[in-house]
């Protein structure tokens, strides 16, 4: 071997060779180019029945769809996506045709692409996507029913109005002068696409649209010669047409910019979103996404071209035939520029009826039924009727600006919505209940005055108040009647149990709460209360405790734990019984969960489970017996594994641990004298404190990872007790034949954070590290520190 084959390499970035980077290149070539035929097919006559519905010359859909394909497809940030002119403009370009002419709408639309741009280059494309969806779907389906409007006229052999209401008036009129050739053609043309996703795959491989204006107009040359057509001024550089500035009326001219800007940026960044979910090729960058359609709008108006934006219909067309690049969107543009100078004869034979069916059929498309229903289950049925009957018999602009204003105020009755009621307790319990819920604010007090002012003077109150944002007045308000109340010889509790406290209100500004995850235990806040002896410090924070109810109505003090029992009946029976309702005639537990004692330790909460997860064994120090020693844990094992089919056991320590802290007393001779029965219980933890002092893995890994002594020891015991169930008759073969898993836990109390521990190392779980040492700074410990080999 020579010395050179064996040279090491040098590190750095490797340059590949002209062959090897040419395969990709190559292989995309070979996708993005039939796909690229395949969506220049279905743009071809969308963009000529686009231009003829807007009013503006026909040769305009064309060099919109060819800008759009070469430019936003050339400097987009989406990949995949196809930009040419959209249906959903169609009504504000026939609207500015109509008021400015053509040459004035070419104008607005390069200044609508300035806007884009501008828009891009400071990075707001994704507050563009800031507009409810269900007014975007909404206007979607006011422009589809505007279309069809539109359109039936023409299909009825007729000529379009400027609005929706004008056709609607004069449809009964050109029902009857119907031309029939013209009805016809257009009736076969909806009746072909409709049918077309139900013919064989082999046919459905020509785009639906081309086929079905390719046989109207066939049909046509043969049996109506003398229909009317589309008609061209030359080719396509004939068409092209220099903006024009407009002469006076400039106000209305810049509305129609933003107008266009934003209802094409809407369009065009919804539509990228929605092609990403269609492919997992790279995202869309969508201030790059604006800048390219605004590059194309610049570019289509200064040639006479219709306003572009990114189209769903060709975008989705363009992932389905497998498009792997931009390069696909590219070359549609160049074929349909390319058919427009050499076949632009062949236009000239397209009768008007077909497009108008095509058009029909394409606005009806926009109406989709099962955006309605989702609006409807939703609870945003009222603004969509807004917005669609706003742009069908207003204009485009005002019915989304009224249907986002409709939105606007839905949302802020949702958000700033507070339920508050009142009403008399349970016999037993005595006196009122009111209960507070939701966003308490300033736009709640007419309700709240009008609630509090129900219950009646000198009674006992129980205010409920759970809200997760409470402002200052929403708080004046509440002390005013409390104060009212008490003058009257009424008391009032306030009972807290959200994520915001009232008392907050008093001295800062108020801010929503984060929702907590799980229920924390009420506070009972002295916010509130009747007048109290003179010096009480009770009466100077203007609050009564539960107990100080109980005793001035000359009651005794119901303890707490039955208070706690009245709160989960009043807040939490009802949403739990829904939940346990299927476990009322038998358990199905899948995990056995051994703990300590502990008050701290709640094994629902670290294992994010509820009601029928965990069977659950308590003792002190979460020890195990050797068999016979203990009847209680040698059932409760059989019962899990033979009985219940548990899939795991878990035992589960925790710091500052009093059995670990009494077992290393008792080793120091100082140890408490809690009796005889646990001086013998701890006799299972001290195996433990000897495997500590042996040196333990678990012992070293959990000294390595900052913990002090007696946590080490905590840790030690969890892993020998993991050694004990390996052992034990029943537990042991279930795990030796894998029909159980055992898992060992430490939950470490001072950071809320629990480790999982083995028989023979420790391993932080989620990577969180935990504080070290007496000053509590934290240290970072790696995943299964001390692991045997």
């Amino acid at each position: 071997m020579t010395r050179s084959a064996v040279r090491p390499a040098v590190p750095g970035p490797s340059r590949p060779s002209a062959s090897t980077a040419r395969v990709p290149f190559l292989n995309a070539l070979r996708a993005d180019v039939p796909a690229s035929l395949v969506v220049f097919l279905v743009a071809l006559p969308l963009s000529l029945g686009i231009a003829a519905a807007s009013g503006a010359p026909v040769m305009a859909g064309l060099i919109a769809a060819a800008v759009g394909g070469v430019v936003a497809g050339s400097l987009g940030g989406s990949p995949l996506q196809v930009s040419g002119p959209a249906a959903g403009l169609t009504v504000v370009v026939a609207g500015l045709v109509q008021e400015f002419g053509w040459a004035v709408t070419c104008a607005i639309t390069a200044a609508a692409g300035l806007v884009q741009l501008l828009l891009g280059v400071s990075r707001a494309g994704r507050a563009a996507l800031a507009v409810s969806p269900v007014v975007v779907r909404a206007m979607l389906a006011g422009i589809g029913i505007t279309i069809v409007l539109q359109q039936v006229q023409v299909l009825l052999g007729g000529k379009p109005a400027g609005s929706a209401v004008e056709n609607l008036v004069r449809l009964p009129a050109a029902l009857t002068g119907v031309e029939l050739h013209s009805a016809l053609l257009g009736l076969v043309v909806i009746g072909l696409l409709v049918m077309w996703k139900y013919l064989p795959a082999a046919v459905r491989k020509v785009p639906g649209p081309l086929a079905a204006v390719a046989a109207g107009t066939a049909i046509s040359v043969s049996l109506a010669p003398g229909i009317e057509r589309i008609t061209l001024d030359g080719s396509i550089f004939d068409a092209v047409t220099l903006p024009d500035l407009p002469v006076g009326n400039w106000g209305a001219a810049a509305l129609a910019v933003i107008s266009v800007a934003l209802i094409a940026s809407i369009e065009s960044l919804l539509s990228a979103v929605a092609v990403d979910k269609m492919h997992t090729g790279a995202r869309t960058d969508l201030n790059r996404e604006l800048m390219g359609q605004g590059s194309a709008n610049i570019v289509s108006g200064l040639l006479g071209g219709l306003p572009v934006t990114g189209v769903i219909v060709r975008s989705a067309t363009n992932v389905e035939a497998g498009a792997r690049t931009r390069k696909s969107a590219v070359l549609h543009g160049l074929w349909i520029l390319m058919f427009s100078v050499l076949f632009a004869g062949l236009i000239q034979m397209i009768p008007l009826a077909v497009l108008a069916g095509l058009l029909i059929v394409i606005g009806t498309r926009l109406i989709k039924v099962a955006e309605i229903r989702t609006a409807a289950r939703t609870g945003d049925l009222v603004v969509y009727a807004a917005t669609l009957l706003c742009v069908v018999f207003l204009n485009l602009l005002e019915g989304v600006f009224i249907g986002l204003a409709v939105a606007s105020v839905f949302v802020l009755r949702r958000v700033l919505r507070v339920s508050i009621d009142a009403h008399q307790a349970r016999a037993e319990q005595g006196g009122w209940r009111v209960t507070i819920a939701g966003s308490c604010s300033f736009f709640a007090l007419p309700r709240l005055n009008r609630v509090l002012h129900a219950v009646p003077e000198g009674v006992d109150v129980l205010v409920e108040l759970n809200a997760d944002y409470v402002d200052h007045a929403f708080r004046e308000a509440v002390l005013a009647w409390q104060k009212q109340h008490a003058a009257a010889g009424g008391t009032v509790l306030l009972e807290e149990y959200g994520n915001t406290a009232f008392q907050d209100a008093a001295q800062n500004a108020p801010r929503r709460q984060e929702t907590q995850e799980f229920p924390l235990p009420p506070r009972n806040r002295r916010h509130t209360g009747g007048p109290l002896p003179e010096g009480d410090r009770k009466a100077a924070e203007g609050g009564l405790t539960p107990e100080d109810v109980d005793r001035r109505a000359g009651q005794p003090p119901v303890p707490s734990i039955l208070q706690g029992v009245d709160r989960y009946h009043r807040r939490h029976a009802d949403k739990v019984s829904r939940h346990v309702q299927d476990m009322a005639h038998g358990q199905n537990p899948d995990t056995l969960f051994i703990a300590c004692v502990d008050s701290r330790v709640n094994p629902n909460l670290i294992t994010s489970s509820g009601p029928g997860d965990l069977l659950t064994l308590r003792n002190i120090g979460n020890v195990l017996c050797q068999e016979g020693q203990d009847p209680s844990t040698e059932s409760a094992l059989s019962f899990a594994v033979n009985a219940l089919d548990v899939e795991s056991i878990v035992i589960c320590g925790h710091s500052n641990c009093g059995a670990m802290k009494a077992v290393i007393e008792d080793a120091a001779g100082a140890g408490p004298a809690l009796g005889e029965a646990f001086d013998a219980w701890l006799g299972h933890a001290r195996p433990s404190y000897g495997e500590l002092l042996d040196g333990h893995p678990v012992a070293l890994a959990a000294a390595a990872a900052g913990y002090n002594h007696l946590d080490q020891l905590g840790m030690v015991n969890v892993a020998v007790q993991l050694d004990k169930l390996r052992q034990h008759p029943t537990v042991g073969s279930a795990l030796s034949a894998g029909r159980v898993q055992a898992t060992g836990l430490f939950f470490d109390i001072a950071t809320a954070r629990a480790i999982r521990v083995t028989t023979n190392g420790i391993e932080t779980l989620g990577g969180v590290p935990r504080p070290a040492g007496p000053g509590g700074e934290f240290v970072e410990t790696s995943s299964r520190r001390g692991q045997r080999n």
